[in-house]
């Protein structure tokens, strides 16, 4: 059975069940909505300040100012400085409850051990800390202290997690460009103020701003979360496990996670694992924890549980009538979700103070009481299972194996066991021979505009094909990995025979007796800074810029803020850039010809906008090739 929905065979099996239980989905809500605003979908469309709203005609009858005199350029601009902006600040703020939590947690006020010593040293050492003669509480207080004066810097100099980690080609573009951020906070608050009624006016100056934003998103945001998260956590390896509906067990108590940000979702696995015997003696077998999005991914890359589903199907989690609690914390949590619940047993259960839905349980999350807080949720479940309704429970039987785990610590240590001296040598070998022809990361969303997977997981096929090694994170990766494309069968199934050869020997020397998976699960969306530093130490072993290299980035499926600060973080880095969705700009031709083509002569990326997951590949395709043959190497 086709569905214009979705390619997931789990959602097309429950969506008619969600209908006979009178439940009200994703799908019915975009239906009501059409049609939905043009002026808002082409960026005209400005309500920042209350003389509006105002809208530009785009076919040039109407109106082509707003009250103030604004054009439709500095609208477009204004909107996505603010989108970006937004991205931005959702990832800052969730690195700075990570520094937070490393800060609490070397002087011993909270339950959360330092997991990750060496990688303590090695992120101490590239930020200038003499690590001689201290403890790993010491040192993580000095990272905390380089940490949180880049958010209270109020001098000119750029942030130091930028500088310290950045490529240093790039960093020599962006200070010529005027776009080395300072203070996030600062940044994103003079972002704000940027874009208020009486302020800049200058397109090309907004979209330098946004670059600017882009930056703050990819290091204060991005970067510090992740190295945050790995010393406290651990930095990920490799782990096998499975993905989609399927993996929810109907005689277990099921306990779905759901959000962003692990230093909860850590500790729902470990009092999950001691808990076991309540469940046992409740009538359960045991405890089911799965995740969905990107909470998902971080105890999938760190403890091999198992994901659930992505963003869209959030909600069809619950429908399958087995989930017995869902926990929430921060970003792409849907409102409705408490509203399904309400048709089920589920609890639904809200953690953070920014976050409470209507008609959810709140239960407080704090780094103080995280460990009360995770039993009470865990028992909770166990409860609600005595509740659960045998009649409305369908488990759809669709689950793929999925290996993940694939930080850049461990994709070096498996090349270690090829060349342990030279380990980045057997993978750039192969790069320059055509194996690999080239490198893709596959980033962010769905979007209920679009049949949901279908635009990642085709585009990602016709890549693979073509020899391309795809490097993926959040909802992306869950698409692949509900796909078969995160397992050796994918490889042996889609890869290309160049790119197959690399994996299968690449398998050989991790030591198992198949092949990688053609493509490498990189973490949650704020991992995706695990795709900057791997292109960025490519980048530096072939002392070259990373514009210069073979490697793209695609959001084949954006809805979030967060999707496009990212994007324009992959676009300052020098890469094109695909959206699989059309963002909303296309009301100034002038600023869409800068942002797909004009940005790549001042920053050397671009977006690349295409909607056809196949004609999308191609474009990438033509861009790696276009790379290669600049350098020389064969396409």
């Amino acid at each position: 059975m086709k569905s214009a929905k979705s390619i997931d065979p789990a959602v097309i099996e429950l969506l008619p069940k969600a209908s006979l239980d009178g439940v009200e989905t994703v799908w019915d809500r975009y239906e009501a909505q059409q049609p939905q605003c043009g002026f808002g979908s082409l960026g005209v469309c400005c309500r920042h300040c209350v003389q509006g709203p105002c809208r530009i005609d785009p076919f040039g009858n109407g109106p082509n100012k707003g009250i103030c005199g604004a054009s439709a350029e500095t609208i477009v601009t204004r909107n996505l400085l603010r989108q970006v902006a937004g991205g931005a600040a959702a990832h800052v703020d969730h690195a700075y409850e990570a520094v937070e939590a490393l800060e609490s947690a070397a002087k011993g006020t909270i339950n959360y051990p330092i997991a990750d010593e060496m990688k303590l040293k090695q992120l101490a050492q590239g930020l200038g800390i003499d690590v001689s003669d201290k403890d790993k509480q010491e040192l993580a207080l000095k990272i905390v202290e380089v940490a949180y004066s880049d958010l209270a810097n109020h001098e000119n100099k750029p942030v130091q997690w930028l500088m310290a980690h950045a490529p240093r080609e790039r960093i020599g573009v962006w200070k010529n460009l005027g776009i080395l951020p300072r203070n996030p906070d600062r940044e994103i608050r003079e972002a704000m103020h940027q874009t208020t009624m009486g302020m800049d006016a200058d397109p090309v100056n907004l979209v330098l701003a946004t670059a600017k934003q882009g930056l703050v998103d990819g290091y204060s945001g991005l970067k510090l979360a992740t190295d945050m998260q790995d010393i406290l956590f651990g930095t990920p390896t490799p782990v096998i496990t499975e993905a989609n509906l399927g993996v929810l067990k109907e005689d277990f108590v099921n306990l779905v996670v759901h959000g962003h940000v692990p230093l909860l979702s850590e500790k729902i696995v470990y009092w999950s694992k001691k808990l076991q015997a309540e469940a046992i003696a409740a009538g359960a077998k045991g405890i089911q924890v799965a995740g969905i999005c990107c909470s998902g991914n971080e105890v999938l890359m760190r403890n091999g549980i198992p994901l659930a589903t992505n963003f869209l199907a959030q909600e069809l989690a619950i429908v399958t009538g087995a989930v017995d609690a869902m926990v929430v914390d921060v970003q792409c949590i849907m409102p409705s979700l408490a509203q399904v619940a309400s048709c089920y047993h589920t609890e639904i259960i809200t953690t953070m103070p920014i976050v409470k839905i209507p008609g959810a349980s709140h239960i407080p999350f704090t780094l103080e009481n995280a460990d009360q807080a995770a039993q009470e949720i865990v028992r909770r479940a166990i409860t609600a299972y005595s509740r659960r309704d045998k009649e409305k429970v369908k488990i759809p039987n669709h689950k793929c194996k999925i290996m993940a785990g694939f930080s850049v610590e461990a994709i070096i240590g498996i090349l270690k066991r090829i060349d342990p001296e030279d380990p980045l040598k057997p993978l750039v070998d192969n790069m320059v021979k055509g194996n690999i022809l080239g490198v893709v990361g596959t980033v962010g969303c769905n979007n209920i505009k679009v049949t949901q997977d279908l635009i990642h997981v085709e585009l990602v096929k016709e890549l693979v094909k073509n020899n391309v090694l795809v490097v993926a994170t959040g909802c992306s990766a869950h698409a692949l990995a509900k796909a078969g494309l995160m397992n050796s069968e994918g490889t042996e199934k889609y890869a290309g025979e160049g790119l197959k050869t690399v994996l299968t020997a690449l398998g050989q020397a991790a030591g198992l007796s198949a092949p990688l998976p053609p493509v490498l699960h990189m973490g949650s969306c704020v991992d995706n800074s695990r795709i900057g530093d791997l292109v960025t130490a490519i980048a530096a072993y072939l002392k070259t810029d990373s514009a210069a290299l073979p490697v793209a980035a695609s959001a084949p499926e954006l809805q979030h803020e967060k999707a496009l600060s990212i994007g324009t973080w992959a676009v300052t880095l020098g890469l094109t850039t695909h959206l699989g969705v059309v963002p909303p700009v296309l009301g100034s031709k002038m600023v869409t010809e800068l942002l797909t083509k004009g940005l790549s002569d001042v920053i050397g990326g671009k977006f690349y906008v295409e909607t056809d997951p196949l004609k999308a590949a191609e474009g990438l395709l033509e861009d790696i090739r276009a790379k290669r043959k600049k350098l020389g190497l064969p396409c």
